[in-house]
């Protein structure tokens, strides 16, 4: 597979080329990009699935699917041809309505010892939307089942329409789980710190709690204390740097989706209420509004007037990439193809790859994960025999 240039540098200052936000933006080249410098592979590891959310891989090589509608697989091998074995599991209280479902899913650090692993879904009683939870589950020795051992944390907005229920779940380099939320299209949320809404979340894997050095652990609200960082509008990604930093994948309006590098007790400056005065979701506005706020965090990379809406992300690690080795991969929905941002220290984002067979080629791209032999691991989401997908450098 080719690898394109798309984006030459983006420099740390601003200058021409920014957005009305002020972050950088990728130019489009006036000139043909350069020749291919790098390939890659693709190999379909499994298909037959309906809208797989995220992957979990397990200590024997098998691994876990989530999928939006409300249904867990369980794939037998991480190799090409590998069958896909249903999970059961009580997945009836889950809300599947347009963005909503069974959606993030994280393997328990500890798996090895107790099975456990952590699912993010949208839930309903009686047919009624009441939150965003996130769900711990045990798996059966043989797989063939999932047994619910409890709520983790419960009370994460919800829209009934399902609109901007984004949830995706990382493990830091600390063992915090990270949790990455939508706004749920409710215009105060995100600037809200007491709404677990529009936020990333940092919390202990195993009950849910607060860690101690969270940023606003002194605060008398229990959601607040949740927090890391606050201002974003629908975090459907989440990767880890080697180093332990944390960058974010997030929708934007009609422009500027973002890669955003976290800072604990940041904003990122998403406000469609423009400050508390509009009660409806005002999506006009920038997705970081540094007019309102002037403290607000810029993102590292943003797609432009170009409408790309990123999903999964993960760091490729490892020698078998070659000159890919530390490059950042997202997956995007809408855009239909795998990014690869090459990023600085700082974050900046130095220059942008597109792989030409993963460029419009398998339709909408969701969950990015680096697997067994640090392999690249993709699905489709475009609802009708979705595949598991896996990228390796040969």
């Amino acid at each position: 597979m080719h690898v394109r240039r798309f984006v030459a540098l983006v420099l740390v200052l601003v200058l021409a080329g920014c957005g009305a936000n002020g972050a950088s933006r990728p130019t489009p080249a006036s000139t043909p990009p350069p020749a291919p410098d790098a390939e890659l592979r693709v190999e379909v590891i499994a298909d037959g699935l309906e809208h797989p959310w995220d992957i979990g891989f397990l200590p024997d090589g098998t691994a876990l699917v989530s999928q939006r509608p409300g249904r867990i697989a369980l794939l037998a091998d991480h190799r090409p041809g590998a069958l896909v074995h249903p999970v059961r599991a009580d997945l009836g209280d889950v809300l599947v309505a347009g963005e909503g479902g069974l959606m993030g899913l994280l393997v328990h650090p500890d798996f090895a010892n107790d099975r456990r692993f952590i699912t993010c879904q949208t839930h309903q009683v009686g047919g009624d939307a009441v939150d965003v939870r996130l769900v711990t589950w045990r798996l059966a020795e043989d797989g063939s089942r999932a047994d619910r051992v409890g709520d983790l944390l419960t009370g994460l907005p919800v829209n009934p329409s399902g609109r901007h229920s984004g949830c995706r779940l990382a493990l830091a380099a600390d063992g915090a789980l990270l949790v990455g939320t939508g706004d749920t299209a409710r215009p105060a949320d995100p600037q809200d710190r007491t709404s677990l809404g529009g936020k990333v979340l940092r919390m202990n894997v195993d009950t849910g709690a607060p860690l101690p050095d969270n940023p606003f652990i002194a605060s008398p609200d229990a959601r607040e204390r949740l927090v890391l960082s606050f201002g974003h509008r629908n975090v459907q990604g989440i990767a880890l740097h080697p180093d332990g930093r944390v960058f974010t994948a997030e929708h934007g309006p009609a422009n500027d989706d973002e890669v955003n590098l976290l800072r604990p007790g940041a904003n990122y400056g998403w406000d469609p209420s423009r400050g508390g005065v509009s009660s409806s979701y005002d999506e006009s506005v920038p997705m970081t509004d540094q007019h309102r706020f002037p403290d607000a965090v810029k993102a590292v990379w943003t797609s432009g007037d170009e409408r790309l809406a990123p999903s999964g992300a993960t760091f490729l690690t490892g020698p078998q990439w070659g000159r890919l080795d530390g490059v950042l991969a997202v997956a995007t929905l809408r855009g239909s193809k795998l990014l690869l941002l090459r990023t600085e220290p700082d974050g900046a984002v130095r220059e942008v790859l597109i792989p030409a067979e993963l460029d419009g080629t398998f339709g909408r791209l969701r969950a990015a994960r680096q697997g067994p032999g640090g392999a690249l691991y993709l699905s489709t989401s475009n609802g009708q025999n979705d595949k598991i997908l896996r990228i390796t450098a040969p």
